[in-house]
Parts: structure tokens; C-alpha cells; sequence
């Protein structure tokens, strides 16, 4: 096992040291100063465009109203100009990632017990002890992240309303939320083939499995490489009661054996992720896409259709063409028995300020019912 990262700074002219903690895999911090509630907006901003990071001393509440005062700064960069959708998308991801380390240079200390030990500090042990498992001494993390978990904790709590289930699906933090609906009522509504076996590729939630196990499959068996997925999927089914129709098991990709339905909602876009979490929304080099299409003949029963949901989202970005998408059919022996489109209805469709509004204003997803040549 590899030694866990040090991050050092120099307080009180002696130089001391912590383990660093990032779950976006973000390098350790090379310049670190001391700061608290003298730290004005400006010179903080100075600082972390510098990539000079603030272990923070001070108020926990300054430091949030700090963070808010660097989103601010960080907002008022124009964007680049871009001429095609593809440069959109590029400069789009660019300075979301250049906004990203800018605000991760806020950090905070840890106790051993996930306790914060500023003044005005909430309570986020239980947050934490969900996101990153049991405690293994103090640490310093950044205050974006720390709010990233807090917010998972919140959404775990609440959950997110399915109509097709009439029921809530609890997301876990670093496991993609089914907060886009239109693509579960798309499982919900089209014909099944047959109801004796199903297989959930990269089931996430388990939100795919619980669904078509609601319609009646009498045994699904839903896969998904991540840990984390598959222990948020046991919580969601075991609430629904449904273990006895769905085995969880981890996979990468398709489990043993044949089904007559096979389900897969892949990332939808072609691009590299730049943290673990973003392997939910990018899949590089359209790997698992492929992996599922080319795995479907292997796997499908007489007479099974796979089922793939997909945005055309990337179409829209030049980042994959319809052209490409119906050639990776053809090649893995497969044809298209029938499609069923709907439009989103997420807020971001509708928000003309989205560098991306044009792209996602004209998206389309798609449950794609292929078959065996």
C-alpha cells in the first residue's frame, strides 16, 4: 500500500505536518499559508490563483462567506470565445477546472473523530463517516469538499422522488443521482421482452434494477464495479424490499451468463474525467459504451433485447456523431429493433447562462432496444 499524502506548512516558525485527504484525487498543495478572519477576499484570491493554499484558523463561517467571496471573483472572468461546439465544450471544462482549484484552496483541520476544531463549526461526522468510511486519524481537506459531502449527506437523507416507483431512491455521496427522471420513465414505459431474467450494468443507485423489478422481472442481477455504488444499491433495495429479486454483485460490466433483457445507462460523454467522481458523467474513449455493445451478443438470450440509454448530448458537443454511435452498433453485431426518445426537463435545459444551454436546449435521450444480427 502506498504511504498516504503529507501536506506541510510552517506555524508558529515550526514546520509541521498532516495527512492530506482529497477524494477528487487533487495533488497535495506545495505552498500552504496560515490564515483566519484577518484574510481579506483579495489577497485570498491572490493567493489561490497563485495556487497558494490557506489552512484556515479562524471562524468556520468566515470561511464559508471566504469561499462564496472567491466564487464571486472567480465568476467574473469572461469566458474564451469559442466557434464550434466542440471549443464550447473544451473551454467550458477548462474553467470549470481552473474554478475548481481556485476554490479547493481553502482548507480546513480534522480531529481524528471528523470533528472540525474552528470556532462555529457544524457537526459533519456522520457526513463524513458516509463519504470516506471509518476514521483514520486527523487530516486536512479542502472546505469545497468538506461541502460537497455535507450536501451528499443532505441529499441521502431527503432522497430523490421516482414517479416510476412511487418511492424515494437515497443517493450516496460519489454515486451518480437519478435526479435526470426522464430516462428511468423511459425503463419504466418501453416493452419488455420477456420477465424471467434481467441484467443492471453499472446499476449505480439501483434505481434501473428496482424499476424493472416493480414491472415484474422475477430475478434481476445488477453489476457495478464501485464499492460505493453497490453498498448505496443494497441500502436502496433492501428499503424497497426488494432483495430477494435483485443479486448485487461486482462486476466490470456483465455478470456470468445469459439474460433475455439487458439494461445499461452509460456515461453519456466521451471525454476524460478529471476526478473519480466524474466517471458517472464521462466515459473516455466511449469505453464502457462499447464494452456493453460488444458484450451484448455474448449475453442476450433467444429472442433478448439490450437495452441502452443514451443522451445525444454529445452529438450536440461534436463529441460523438450519430454516425459513430450507429457504426459501434453494427460492428458489435447488433441492430435497432426500436427507439423511444424523450426531451429533459431538468432545470439546466431551460437556463440560457449555461455556456452549454445550446447543446442541452436540443437533447434528446434515448432508450436504444437492440438485438442480436
Amino acid at each position: 500500500m502506498s504511504q498516504p499524502s503529507l501536506i506541510s506548512w510552517t506555524e508558529n516558525d515550526m514546520l509541521q505536518s498532516m495527512r492530506w485527504h482529497s477524494e477528487s484525487g487533487a495533488p497535495t498543495p506545495k505552498r500552504v499559508v496560515i490564515a483566519d478572519d484577518r484574510m481579506t477576499a483579495d489577497a485570498a484570491f491572490r493567493l489561490a490563483s497563485e495556487g497558494t493554499a490557506m489552512l484556515w484558523r479562524g471562524d468556520f463561517q468566515n470561511a464559508r462567506q471566504l469561499l462564496q467571496a472567491l466564487a464571486r471573483r472567480t465568476d467574473r472572468k469572461p469566458p474564451k470565445l469559442a466557434t464550434t461546439p466542440g471549443d464550447v465544450f473544451n473551454f467550458h471544462r477548462q474553467a470549470q477546472s481552473q474554478r475548481g482549484r481556485t476554490l479547493a484552496m481553502i482548507l480546513l483541520p480534522f480531529d481524528e473523530d471528523y470533528s472540525i476544531p474552528l470556532r462555529r463549526a457544524p457537526d459533519v461526522q456522520q457526513a463524513c463517516l458516509e463519504a470516506y468510511g471509518v476514521a483514520n486519524g486527523p487530516f486536512v481537506a479542502s472546505l469545497r469538499e468538506l461541502l460537497g459531502v455535507v450536501g451528499a449527506h443532505e441529499w441521502r437523507k431527503k432522497g430523490v422522488e421516482i414517479p416510476a416507483l412511487g418511492e424515494r431512491i437515497h443517493p450516496h455521496y460519489g454515486v451518480f443521482s437519478p435526479v435526470r427522471g426522464e430516462y428511468i420513465g423511459l425503463v419504466a414505459e418501453a416493452p419488455l421482452p420477456m420477465t424471467n431474467l434481467a441484467f443492471d450494468i453499472g446499476t449505480g443507485t439501483g434505481v434501473l434494477a428496482a424499476v424493472l423489478a416493480r414491472r415484474g422481472i422475477a430475478h434481476i442481477v445488477a453489476t457495478d464495479l464501485d464499492p460505493r455504488a453497490l453498498a448505496c444499491a443494497k441500502e436502496n433495495l433492501t428499503r424497497l424490499a426488494l432483495t430477494q429479486q435483485v443479486e448485487l454483485m461486482q462486476a466490470d460490466l456483465f455478470p456470468p451468463g445469459r439474460a433475455a433483457l439487458i439494461v445499461c445507462n452509460p456515461p453519456w460523454l466521451p471525454a476524460r474525467p478529471s476526478s473519480p467522481i466524474e466517471h458517472a458523467v464521462y466515459d473516455p474513449d466511449n469505453r464502457m459504451l462499447r464494452g456493453f455493445l460488444n458484450g451484448l451478443v455474448e449475453h442476450l438470450a433467444p429472442g433478448g433485447e439490450g437495452w441502452l440509454i443514451l443522451s445525444d448530448l454529445a452529438e450536440h458537443l461534436a463529441l460523438r456523431s450519430r454516425a459513430a454511435l450507429l457504426a459501434f452498433i453494427d460492428e458489435a453485431g447488433l441492430i435497432v429493433v426500436g427507439r423511444m426518445d424523450v426531451k429533459p426537463h431538468h432545470p439546466k435545459a431551460a437556463d440560457a447562462s449555461d455556456p452549454l444551454h445550446a447543446a442541452r436546449a436540443a437533447e434528446v435521450t434515448s432508450l436504444w432496444r437492440l438485438a442480436a444480427r
